[in-house]
């Protein structure tokens, strides 16, 4: 099977693929149109050598991810967004730093409120339950391993009760358009409707993997930290998370490239999560994502007949 250096993200009513420098974003339009916007972005790994670095490249990718997705997304809005007449404040803001600096600004200040949000989910709830539980807990290592395993639960039932969202089935959707597309391209067959249907859903390289190891690896290495007060459990924490990004990133990256028995034990359980985060997409959904991946192919690699914008 071939190796591709292709992933992806599944947008509203989109599907956006990157490889190496150069993203591309396919959106189906309301009228059924389908639009591609391809942009290059060049990884500050690649400017700089000591990011480049493994653990480091895991850090730095982690966020670029979350920038370029968040742009992605708000690109993909835009065309479903119900028109509305814009505030004055909005206005002046606009009138007076330019559209691109208030985009860039709203963009910057969604990635930081993601992430808090992420901090106040998987790590703020479950060390406050953790710590409300320490009294009956024998031990400080337990108490951090009740802590880990409330991330996991909490994981698994935040994506099931998003998956229950209309919206948010749409975008699983094209999810699995986008994973089935990479494996029809890695299995080196034509990229059609028809040779995309037949592939998995699933995918071992897929962010719902990595999130899922984070998770995991965060539950092996905050156990081994024995601290008491609750502050500066939480400081552990807040210090670890690059670099619990950055390992996830590094054992991801190994499982992706091999397909043995040990790789693919390892794979398992991030794979089994991709049944929450996935849905078989239908026809329109997986034309958009051949038309993603066909933009960022080099040209003597894409069939003009595959062609869909």
């Amino acid at each position: 099977m071939k190796r591709v250096n292709i992933g992806g993200q599944a947008v509203i009513e989109g599907v956006m693929m990157k490889n190496g420098d150069d993203y591309a974003v396919a959106i189906r339009k309301p009228d059924q149109e389908i639009i591609i916007d391809k942009k290059q972005y060049v990884s500050f790994t690649k400017r700089h050598k000591l990011l480049n670095l493994p653990i480091f490249r895991g850090m730095v990718a982690f966020v670029e991810s979350m920038v370029i997705g968040m742009k992605i997304l708000t690109y993909s809005a835009e065309f479903f967004e119900v028109e509305e007449e814009q505030g004055k404040f909005e206005k002046k803001l606009e009138d007076k730093y330019g559209k691109k600096k208030m985009d860039g600004f709203f963009i910057g200040l969604a990635v930081v409120l993601a992430m808090l949000f992420s901090v106040g989910l998987f790590i703020l709830l479950p060390l406050f339950i953790s710590q409300l539980l320490k009294p009956v807990l024998p031990n400080a290592r337990m108490v951090n391993l009740v802590d880990g395993l409330m991330r996991v639960v909490i994981l698994l039932v935040y994506m099931a009760v998003i998956r229950l969202m209309n919206d948010i089935k749409r975008v699983f959707q094209y999810h699995g358009a986008e994973h089935k597309t990479i494996n029809c391209l890695e299995h080196e067959e034509e990229l059609t409707v028809e040779n995309v249907r037949k592939h998995s859903r699933y995918h071992k390289r897929c962010g719902t993997s990595f999130i899922f190891l984070v998770v995991l690896i965060s539950v092996g290495v905050l156990t081994l930290f024995n601290v008491d007060t609750f502050l500066l459990r939480l400081g552990v924490r807040l210090l670890l998370l690059p670099f619990i990004a950055g390992l996830s990133y590094e054992v991801i990256k190994l499982l992706g490239r091999t397909d043995n028995k040990i790789s693919m034990f390892f794979s398992k359980p991030g794979m089994w999560l991709q049944q929450l985060t996935t849905i078989e997409p239908d026809d329109d959904q997986i034309e958009v994502a051949i038309a993603s991946v066909n933009a960022v192919l080099p040209k003597e690699d894409t069939d003009e007949d595959t062609r869909t914008a």
